[in-house]
């Protein structure tokens, strides 16, 4: 390094020592040779005479002069060191040490810096859960390209020895680590299985490195165990890890009946129903605790409710760089020469060389082994290419009809390891005049982009493919053997061009061979960066202008031998190896590379064994040949005089570059021979650096400021060397071109000196169009830039390069990427190379293979989201994984100041590639966004990256008066929200209701007067009545049961008594059995004789919060209850009297009860609300009078009409329907037990067909059931004579929002046997009234609004058109039954509201509930919910509130007495709501948008846990598609609703729990979930 200048053997005696120990040290591997470098530098810094800076009369780009062999960001690193040691020790240890095109040691370095950085602040991330069985890799196939884990023997040693003490630095590092031992030993099997490596089978979990475990062990000894600490996971020093372990926050005992047994004080000072020893709840803790970090700028303080406005637009940063340099002036290449012998066309070149130089090889083709297969002479090219352009134009049809005309396309389909096919074929189109269109070979229908290929030809107007014999054998074929038809291809003939099968051309016939004009050459095909593949046409005159160029820039000669490893059917490959080299008759020796990666050496072979003068390469090649050396001693790089580096333009190439120059120098590779260019598939070649004169000083580098990148300005990198970008520049631009730097986006105005652009290109050697479209041509062929004041500069037009970069001092050119791989976060640039540079330089690469990454950007939430794919190693484990990808995350933080939304890892060989190998961008995206790549690793982090959420709102305190507020709301002509139904008048059946008040009552009455009348039907599965009763029948089996329950029961009047029954007549019997007694009946759902474990604890809570006296259920029930398995779930000895009523004595009992006044409770209703609370309501004999009488006037309910009723008969209005309304009513009920769908689907719509049933309820899943299960057998259902054209109405009975979506597919779905479409409708009940619409017979239609989302979580509606974005249809709820009153209350004011305002139903009617029945008598809630006054408007009124939110709309509609008809619309559970960002969200909202998000949800479910939105989504496609659900549900939970969701659970099908109402369970789940009983497929916890 320095050592040039300063004298060693002058030096200090103790100085010359520490430098012979610093060279042993770099010998034995002890240091890098960058560190050995610094340390040196440092002991000679005194001894050196200070060396001058060099300024290149740039004023923003520092170069460094030289080609130092790492690209040192200090601009005095000149030169090569020449200490024999280090030279010595260099070429022998070089196999491992660099890695790839995208390797650089600064890079590293900056990467390992800002991680340590990041270390400091201890970032701890909980690491994804995933079940054991999950993601079985696939084994990796022969293709793996030689990969760079293969280290040189000498560091074996030491990266095993390194290798130990990582696993034991991980293992202390590991968040799931310490989560999983510190908070609770129990879940072994859990931990077993995120730390099993995926290729082993699923028995044998992997063990734990001993010493680490331990290590903790000690550790935990002496832990000082504090509370309220965050766990720290990141820090890897033993000492302080030990002493902070995180538990929950304090943690209380609460008693609430048999409910829980554990619960959870969170801070909001809620109480959770959650287990404390709970590893999912820990992990949420964890993840908290990292979410708590300040990460990104305060939000500003406003907040409005337009999308305009919602989205935080990110302000321009004031202290942002900007160009401050003078105008570009465009730059001139120099002239293009002209050569006297240079051919008027290509073709004439081939014809002169056929004919005067037949012997000279053209082209050597290479075996799968790298040995020549076969070489092409001169002479052969021009006779085979001869006879092909005959058989084209004279042999393909008839005289009168040819196939093809001079200038039609044709499409050219070889292998790569078929040159010689592929330049005859090229050559014989050109001969014939017509234009060749060289496409990949298709592999499958379903080709990675074969669709965009089928665009390229039918743009091109393709339908004749030319192909060779061996390829068409290998096309995929239809059965009967025809080629098949790709996606989306036009129809193709195929014509094989072997030579066997051409003709030879008459005597008389000789080519066409005009001077070059503007004609079509060929067309060259360009994948966009959105992947539609266009074809860039060239004309004849520009394909041999670019020739002569490439000619002069290059200084061919006639004669040489040039090595090809490019693909010679489109860019450089081409240019080079198949055009120009006509042209100068050069010797062209082509690799492919399928014999690339078999023998990654080959083309340095081929070059020391033809001793080539020039080599064609990518850094992809050089850095294979780099990685294979060590077993190739003797080739010689000494005959090449310029080794050209294709992708010479990605900014990382040039550490490929030095690498490979420091390995072959001695090999003879001179440093001036490497000459890196610039390519476009529309300009062609831009720019090339010419090989320069021996030891001439080599070109400069530029070190940037990747901050000033990303603002598209050039700086020069001082302050922070972590964020370094060092270009190499790609030469001059090519003789006889012009150039500009133009501003990327908007009108094409030239860039100042100091700013990037992207390189616009004038020259008559580029493509001319896009061919076939034209609207695209003009804005990438046809730019004229600009000036500052938006003037052209000129006439002439310019074609965009899709290259960004800039000019640097000496015109030279230099490029720091590319548009398509340009991704906008938020305003600033970053390039996609430089991401995958960062992310390959985080150490241990052990997890990723290097060459498969892809980045790209996604658009969400009204911005740019970075996301990176790569391909993991199969034998990654997922802790080694998982700490990669966190540390990717670190580093692109610090580096590039942009987070990532998301990073996934897939198995190894599963990424779209391009046909050469490397990965297909554009395809990775699509199947990223349609959920089809099947990560087996992913984390998502939206909470750092997303920073334009909007404001949280701040709840304003009401300060108006809920009086101002109706007033104003009068004022402004809104009336009251309020609704009633028709009065309920007396009747005509007066007599009945007068003489009975009680239902009791009415059973005796009709068992006098109409004994025989049938009232029940029930139906088994074969829709067989296996059982009637009569009224009768009824009134004899209830005094039966009476006389039983008084002899064995020892009841007293109003004791509670539980009727445990299958749905069916018993349990209305034995209803009516308990009322003749004068006990209380409360019907409970009989537990579920497979699930006993889930089933049987609510049957006992039931029973022992109604302190039942006594049971009464069927003989198989009653063994259950006594069963062995139901003692593993509840106490069996505790039970109270249980009595069977199967075979009871024939007794009558000596008096039936009457309650002395109709207010004396019937019977108590219990249920299990949606959040899992418990409640039971009282019934008294008046409510359910009035009840029934109430749906008797709406539905016209007589005895001589017939309903079926297909509902559980447990609790609610479905009770009232099965057990009540007949014998109120009279009319005949056929029963359906919804269990019996379960084995016959149809059994509910042929019951409706059999008995012509104009009325019938059902229940949701009922409905969903037969939607999901018959939806597709309509067909069949008709063939069977099934008519549902007898249906007046079908009701939904339910307690929550119409589900619209399933009621309007069951519509449509049965339209065609008869439904009709006005047939369905819903009713609406609570826990408060049972019943309070219903649609009826007399009232209008329901009708339907859309309701802006945005409005609803404001508590506010704001009514929309249909088909309007982020709108919720809501359909009314059914017909409001007589004698009810509903008004809608603001929650908070207890204030009446105005006409279409959200507020909480609160309910008026005779039928209301009395009470709640409960063990703790908690009055406060019984007044407030039962018996409440508003604050303002009619003081006397007493109120019962639904507990719903919703809002009356006053329709167009007339109702039955001629007024206007006013729609109740309910929207959802107060109790439900999730309070997130100060907004109010229905969970069903977000749940649809997750359903609608990926084809494999089948269900899923929402709830919070300390501020975190939980989504769990059921899985119903295999367990590798899992992991697509999470980006997918992010992302549409983020579009639509604004929400950040904390944790995605992956579940099986059926896992969420559903009432018998078909209502989620989501306070169970989440209590399942934090307990870790979920078993679920894969937790991810978003960043």
């Amino acid at each position: 390094m320095a050592d040039r200048s300063v004298d060693l053997s002058a030096l200090p005696k103790e100085v010359r020592d520490q430098f012979a120990e610093l060279d042993l040290e770099l010998s034995e591997g002890d240091i890098t040779q960058k560190g050995y470098e610094k340390k040196k530098a440092k002991l000679l810094a005194s001894y050196v005479p200070p060396s001058p800076n060099v300024d290149l009369s740039l004023p923003d780009v520092q170069l460094s002069p030289g080609h130092s062999v790492d690209p040192s960001p200090s601009p005095e690193a000149p030169g090569p060191s020449t200490s024999s040691a280090s030279k010595h020790h260099r070429t022998h240890r070089s196999g491992g040490a660099r890695d790839d095109r995208y390797r650089s040691d600064i890079h590293t370095e900056a990467v390992q810096a800002a991680l340590a950085k990041h270390k400091e602040e201890k970032m701890g991330l909980p690491m994804p859960t995933k079940r054991r069985s999950a993601f079985v890799q696939s084994p990796i196939d022969t293709c793996t390209p030689p990969d760079t884990s293969s280290a040189s023997e000498d560091e074996g040693s030491l990266r095993r020895k390194a290798a130990f003490s990582a696993v034991l630095a991980q293992s202390l590092q590991s968040p799931d680590y310490w989560i999983n031992r510190s908070v609770q030993s129990s879940s072994t099997s859990s931990s077993a299985s995120s730390t099993l490596s995926h290729g082993e089978p699923k028995t044998q979990p992997q063990p734990q490195p001993q010493p680490a475990a331990s290590l903790l062990a000690d550790l935990l000894v002496n832990a000082r165990i504090e509370n309220n600490v965050p766990p720290d996971v990141t820090s890897s020093t033993p000492q302080e890890r030990g002493s902070r372990l995180d538990l929950p926050p304090a943690v209380r005992g609460m008693s609430r009946g048999q409910s829980r047994s554990s619960m959870i004080e969170t801070a909001d000072g809620k109480r959770k129903g959650v287990p404390v020893n709970s590893r999912v709840s820990t992990k949420i803790q964890q993840l908290l605790n990292t979410l708590k970090r300040p990460k990104r700028p305060p939000l500003s303080e406003f907040f409005l409710d337009d999308s305009e406005e919602i989205v935080e637009v990110p302000q321009p940063d004031p202290n942002t760089p900007k160009p401050e340099g003078r105008q570009i002036i465009p730059v001139k290449g120099e002239p293009l020469g002209v050569v006297s012998n240079w051919p008027p066309a290509l073709q004439a070149a081939l014809a002169r060389w056929g004919a005067t130089q037949a012997k000279s090889p053209a082209l050597t083709a290479l075996d799968i082994t790298g040995k020549p297969l076969y070489t092409l002479t001169y002479g052969k090219l021009w006779s085979r290419s001869l006879k092909l352009a005959y058989t084209l134009l004279n042999k393909l049809g008839t005289k009168t009809e040819p196939v093809l005309q001079p200038g039609d396309r044709v499409a050219l389909v070889y292998p790569n390891s078929d040159p010689g096919m592929f330049w005859v074929a090229f050559y014989g189109c050109l001969l014939a005049e017509v234009i060749p269109v060289p496409i990949e070979v298709p592999l499958s229908r379903q080709d990675a982009g074969s669709q965009q290929i089928g665009f390229l030809l039918g743009s091109c107007g393709v339908s004749l493919a030319l192909t060779s014999e061996l390829c068409l054998k290998g096309l995929p074929k239809t059965p009967n053997g025809e080629i098949i038809q790709f996606k989306g291809w036009p129809r193709m003939k195929w014509v094989v061009t072997d030579t066997k099968y051409l003709t030879k051309p008459s005597k008389d016939w000789q080519p066409h061979i005009p001077t070059a004009n503007t004609d079509t050459a060929y067309i060259e095909y360009k994948a966009s960066k959105e992947g539609t593949v266009m074809g860039v046409a060239v004309s004849k005159i520009s394909m041999l202008t670019h020739c002569q160029a490439l000619t002069q820039a290059c200084n061919y000669c006639e004669g040489e031998t040039l090595v090809n490893v490019l693909d010679c059917k489109k860019d450089m490959g081409m240019w080079h190896g198949v055009l120009t080299s006509v042209m100068n008759r050069i010797h062209t020796i082509t690799v492919p590379y399928a014999v690339m990666k078999a023998c990654p050496m080959s083309w340095v072979q081929r070059v020391h064994i033809h001793k080539a003068r020039v080599a064609l390469v990518k850094c992809r090649d050089l850095h294979w040949a780099m990685m294979a050396h060590k077993d190739q001693r003797d080739s010689s790089l000494s005959s090449i005089r310029m080794l050209i580096v294709a992708d010479g333009a990605n900014p990382w190439s040039v550490s490929s570059c030095d690498a490979f120059l420091n390995v072959f120098q001695s090999h003879g590779l001179k440093p001036e021979v490497i000459c890196p260019c610039a390519t476009s598939p529309e300009a062609l070649t831009v720019a090339i650096r010419r090989p320069g004169a021996r030891g001439a000083p080599l070109p400069a580098r530029a070190i940037l400021s990747m901050g000033g990148l990303s603002h598209g300005v050039i700086r020069v990198n001082t302050e922070d060397k972590n964020s370094a970008l060092t270009v190499q520049d790609v030469g001059h631009i090519m003789p006889g071109a012009l150039m500009c730097i133009v501003k990327p986006d908007g009108p094409p105005q030239l860039c100042k000196t100091d700013e990037i652009g992207e390189i616009v290109i004038n020259s008559r050697a580029g493509g001319t169009m896009y061919y076939g479209l034209h609207g695209v041509t003009k804005n990438t062929f046809e730019v004229i830039p600009v000036n500052q004041a938006g003037a052209p500069i000129g006439e002439i037009p310019f074609s965009r390069t899709g290259l960004l970069g800039f000019v640097g001092p000496g015109s030279l050119v230099f490029v720091v990427g590319k548009i398509e791989g340009l991704l906008m976060v938020s305003g600033r640039r970053h390039n996609a190379d430089d991401l995958v540079a960062t992310a390959l330089a985080v150490e241990p690469v052990k997890t990723v293979y290097r060459g498969r990454i892809a980045v790209f950007s996604v658009t969400v939430f009204y911005d740019e989201r970075i996301v990176i794919v790569a391909e993991q190693r199969p034998d990654a484990s997922e802790e080694d994984s998982f700490q990669w990808m966190s540390r990717v995350l670190q580093a692109i933080d610090s580096i590039h100041q942009v987070g990532l939304y998301c990073l996934a890892l897939v198995p190894a060989n599963t990424l779209p590639k391009t046909p050469l190998g490397g990965i297909h961008i554009c395809e990775t995206k699509q199947n990223f966004l349609e959920g089809n790549l099947h990560p087996c690793n992913i984390l998502l982090c939206p909470h750092t990256c997303v920073t334009n959420m909007p404001k949280p709102r701040q709840k304003q305190p009401v300060d108006v008066g809920p009086a101002s507020m109706l007033v104003g709301n009068l004022v402004a002509g809104k009336r009251i929200a309020q609704a009633t139904g028709r009065e309920l008048g007396m009747v005509e059946d007066q007599d009945l209701i007068r003489k009975h008040q009680f239902l009791s009552e009415a059973l005796q009455w009709r068992a006098q007067t109409d004994p025989d009348h049938i009232l029940y039907v029930l139906l088994n599965a074969k829709g067989v009545a296996v059982c009637t009763a009569t009224c009768a029948q009824l009134h004899k089996r209830a005094e039966k049961i009476t006389a039983t329950l008084m002899e064995r029961g020892g009841l007293n009047t109003g004791d509670n008594v539980v009727l445990l029954y299958p749905p069916g007549i018993d349990l209305i019997a034995a209803f009516y059995g308990c009322l003749y007694a004068g006990v209380i009946p409360v019907t409970v759902r009989p537990p579920h004789p497979q699930n006993l474990a889930a089933t049987l604890p609510t049957v006992r809570m039931i029973i022992d919060v109604s302190k039942a006296a006594c049971i009464l259920t069927t003989q198989p029930l009653m063994r259950i209850l006594r069963s062995r398995e139901a003692a593993a779930s509840v106490n069996i000895k505790t039970w109270p009297t249980i009595i069977d009523t199967d075979d009871l004595p024939r007794k009558r009992p000596p008096n039936i009860y009457k309650p002395p006044t109709a207010e004396m409770l019937a019977y108590l209703d219990f249920s299990v609300s949606t959040t899992g609370m418990l409640t039971g309501v009282k019934m008294s004999h008046a409510a359910i009078s009035t009840l029934c009488r109430s749906i008797k006037l709406q539905c016209e309910l007589y005895s001589s009409r017939q309903i079926a009723i297909c509902l559980d008969p447990y609790c609610g209005l479905g009770f009232v329907l099965w057990c009540l309304s007949s014998v109120y009513s009279g009319h005949q009920s056929i029963l359906i037990p919804p269990l019996e769908l379960e084995s016959s689907l149809p059994l509910w719509l042929s019951t409706l067909s059999q008995y012509k049933i104009r009325d019938t309820f059902c229940s949701y899943s009922v409905m969903e059931l037969c939607t999901k299960g018959l939806g597709t057998q309509t067909e069949m259902l008709k063939a069977r004579g099934l008519n549902l054209s007898c249906v007046r109405s079908c009701v939904v009975i339910a307690e929550e929002r119409p589900r619209l979506a399933l009621t309007q597919s069951f519509s449509k779905l049965f339209k065609d046997i008869g439904l009709s479409a006005r047939a369905v409708s819903t009713a609406f009940g609570s826990r408060v009234n049972l019943a309070i619409c219903l649609q009826g017979t007399a009232g209008p239609d329901p009708s339907t609004v859309y309701v802006d989302m945005k409005s609803l979580r404001h508590d506010r509606v704001r009514l929309v058109e249909r088909g309007a974005p982020q709108s919720l249809p809501l359909m009314e709820s059914g017909t409001i039954l007589p004698g009810v009153r509903v008004i809608i209350v603001n929650p908070e004011t207890r204030g009446p509201l105005g006409d279409s305002h959200l507020g909480e139903i609160w309910v008026n009617s005779p039928h209301c509930a009395s009470g709640y029945y409960t063990i703790y008598g908690e009055e406060s809630l019984q007044a407030d919910h039962f018996n409440t006054k508003l604050s303002f408007g009619e003081p006397h009124t007493l109120w019962a509130r639904t507990g719903y939110l919703g809002f009356i709309k006053r329709t167009e509609l007339l109702d039955a007495s001629g007024d206007r008809h006013d729609a109740l619309f309910v929207v959802g559970s107060l109790d439900e709501t999730l309070e997130l960002r100060g907004l109010r969200y229905h969970p069903i909202d977000i749940e649809t948008s997750v359903s609608r998000a990926h084809r494999c949800i089948a269900e899923s479910a929402v709830f919070t846990w300390t501020n975190l939105l939980v989504v769990v989504a059921e899985l119903s496609g295999s367990e590798q598609e899992a992991l697509d659900l999470v980006p997918l549900v992010t992302n549409v939970v983020l579009e639509e609703h604004h929400l950040i969701v904390g944790v995605v659970v992956i579940v099986d099908p059926g896992v969420i729990p559903i009432n018998s109402r078909g209502e989620k369970q989501r306070m169970h789940l989440r209590d399942s979930f934090l307990a870790d009983q979920l078993d679920p497929i894969y937790v991810a916890y978003n960043m």
